[in-house]
C-alpha cells in the first residue's frame, strides 16, 4: 500500500520502520524541528530522524488545517495514511482523502485514557493492563470506530518508560497486521462504547508534584509512571527532589516526614516509600542512601507536603 506517515516522537519510530519494511512509505509527515539546550539548536523530531535515514521525504508543516497539506495528497494519492502519535488534530480534507481513510495507532485500550498521555496516566492510576488499539480516524479526539486491540499486563514494576517501549513495539507490529486485514477486506471494525471513555489529561508540572497526603499507593504508582520522564518530584529543604524509584514500606510514618537513618523514607501517613533512585536538584541521580550519606543534618519533612 502506498502510505503517508504522520508521526513525531519516540513512540511513534518503532511502527515507522516495521511499516517502511513491507510498505511503500512515500513520505513522512512530522512536527516543526524545535530548539533544545543552551544554544537553541534546532533538534528533529525522532520520525524525521529515522525517516532520512531511511530515505523517506519529510514535510514539516506549521499548520494543517488550511489545506497546507492538499498538494502533497493529490500528489501521492495515499492508499492510506498511518497516524501514531503526531501531536495535530487533523481536519476532514485529511481525513476523508485516502481510499481506506486514515488509521491511527493509539498507546491504550480504547475506549478507555483517551487523550494526550494514556501511558503514563495508565501506571499511575494502577491499571494492571495496558495496550494498544489500531482504529478509524474521524473529526473526534480518539473516538473512532476500533479494528484491532493488543494488550499487555502492567506490574507492580512496570514504569512509565518502560510501559512506552514495549507499547511502542506492540504498535508496530499491531499496524502490520491491521493494514493486512485492510489490504485483503478483511477488517472488522467495532464502535467505542462512550460510557467507558476516559480522558487521560497532559502531564505538566503540577502532575508531577508528589502529594503524600494521598497515601503510599497513590505516590507510588505516581512516581513509577512519571519514570524517568518527566519525573516526579517534591522540595525537601528548598531544593527539587526528582523521585526515579520508590519502595512501600508498612512502617507508618506522619505525611512527609522524613526519619532519621541511613535509608531515605518519606511518610504518607498510611505507610511509608523508601527512595530507592533519586536525583537532587544539581547533582546527578544517585541511590536513596547515598543522599541520606551526603546531608550535614539528619530527618525532616519535605516543605510542600500537603495536610
Amino acid at each position: 500500500m502506498k502510505i503517508i506517515y504522520m508521526g513525531t516522537p519516540d513512540f511513534a519510530v518503532k511502527a515507522l520502520e516495521k511499516l517502511n519494511e513491507k510498505h511503500e512509505v512515500c513520505a513522512v509527515v512530522t512536527q516543526p524541528d524545535k530548539p533544545k539546550g543552551r544554544g537553541y539548536e534546532m533538534i528533529p523530531t525522532p520520525v524525521k530522524a529515522a525517516a532520512l535515514n531511511m530515505g523517506i521525504s519529510v514535510y514539516q508543516p506549521e499548520k494543517i488545517k488550511n489545506g497546507e497539506l492538499q498538494a502533497l495528497l493529490d500528489e501521492i494519492k495515499p492508499d492510506v495514511i498511518v497516524v501514531c502519535a503526531y501531536g495535530k488534530i487533523l481536519p476532514e480534507y485529511i481525513l476523508n482523502f485516502p481510499k481506506f481513510g486514515c488509521i491511527n495507532i493509539h498507546a491504550s485500550l480504547l475506549p478507555k485514557y483517551r487523550g494526550a498521555a494514556p501511558i503514563q496516566r495508565a501506571v499511575m492510576d494502577g491499571e494492571t493492563e495496558s495496550g494498544v488499539t489500531v482504529m478509524q480516524m474521524e473529526k473526534g479526539l480518539d473516538t473512532g470506530d476500533m479494528l484491532l486491540k493488543k494488550a499487555v499486563k502492567i506490574t507492580e514494576e512496570t514504569t512509565g518508560g518502560a510501559l512506552h517501549d514495549e507499547l511502542s513495539v506492540l504498535g508496530a507490529n499491531a499496524i502490520i497486521e491491521a493494514l493486512d486485514l485492510i489490504e485483503n477486506g478483511k477488517a472488522v471494525y467495532e464502535k467505542q462504547d462512550d460510557l467507558l471513555s476516559s480522558y487521560a489529561a497532559m502531564i505538566n508540572k503540577d502532575t508531577c508534584r508528589i502529594d503524600f497526603s494521598k497515601g503510599k499507593e497513590k505516590a507510588f504508582n505516581q512516581i513509577r509512571g512519571l519514570s524517568p520522564f518527566p519525573t516526579a518530584f517534591f522540595v525537601f529543604e528548598s531544593k527539587i527532589i526528582k523521585v526515579l524509584e520508590t519502595k512501600k514500606r508498612d512502617e507508618i510514618i506522619p505525611v512527609g516526614v522524613i526519619p532519621n537513618g541511613k535509608s531515605f523514607v518519606v511518610g504518607t501517613g498510611d505507610g511509608s516509600l523508601e527512595i530507592v533512585r533519586v536525583k537532587p536538584e544539581g547533582k546527578k541521580e544517585m541511590d536513596g542512601s547515598s543522599f541520606m550519606a551526603g546531608r550535614r543534618q539528619e530527618g525532616g519533612k519535605a516543605d510542600d507536603v500537603l495536610v
